[in-house]
This record gives C-alpha cells, sequence and structure tokens, in this order.
C-alpha cells in the first residue's frame, strides 16, 4: 500500500530547514509543521499501526518533550539552543516518517 499522499505532506514540511534563529514568526513555523506532522503521522498509524504505531508513540513524544523544554526556556540562550534542539527533533522525525512511507511501496 502506497502512501504517497502523505509523504507528499511530509516533504513539504520539510522547509523548517533554514530556520536557525529564534524569534515569533520561526517559532510559529516550527508548531505549525509540528501540528502538521503529527496530524500526518496520526493518519498514518490509523491506516496501518504495525507499521506507523512506534512513529506515533515515541518520534512524536520526543518532538513533544522538545517543545515543552522550549516553553520552560528562561533565557534567550536557552530559548535558542532549545529552538535549534526542537527544530532537529522535528526534522528528524519527519525523515524517519518520510523513510517509513517509502519502506512500505
Amino acid at each position: 500500500m502506497g502512501y504517497a499522499k502523505e509523504r507528499g505532506k511530509l516533504e513539504k514540511l520539510l522547509r523548517i530547514v533554514g530556520l536557525n534563529t529564534y524569534d515569533e514568526k520561526s517559532l510559529a513555523a516550527l508548531v505549525d509543521t509540528h501540528e502538521k506532522y503529527s496530524h500526518t503521522v496520526r493518519i498514518l498509524k490509523n491506516k496501518e499501526p504495525e507499521i506507523f504505531s512506534a512513529l506515533y508513540t515515541n518520534e512524536l513524544q520526543e518532538v513533544k518533550d522538545s517543545r515543552k523544554a522550549l516553553k520552560e526556556a528562561d533565557t534567550d540562550e536557552a530559548r535558542q539552543t532549545s529552538f535549534i534542539a526542537y527544530k532537529e527533533t522535528l526534522l528528524r522525525a519527519l525523515e524517519n516518517a518520510i523513510k517509513a512511507t517509502n519502506e512500505t511501496l
């Protein structure tokens, strides 16, 4: 079973790769990407739980944890560091989901 539609949605979300500085606009882009990733992974998990449930439980939780760390950061330096960690975690989760959809062809 192919997942081209979901893979296409996930690939569009990779646009966050260029975000490197914490500001409100960049944070809004990451949060939007996180929400769309979460929705797409939920769809994939519902379609094929054996393949995608690990992404849903593990990868999505890592992304949530890194977002929480960003919210709890109290200095500008800590926010910048947490922002980069959040972005990297989200990118890794996106790449793993894309890889999983490619492997199910």
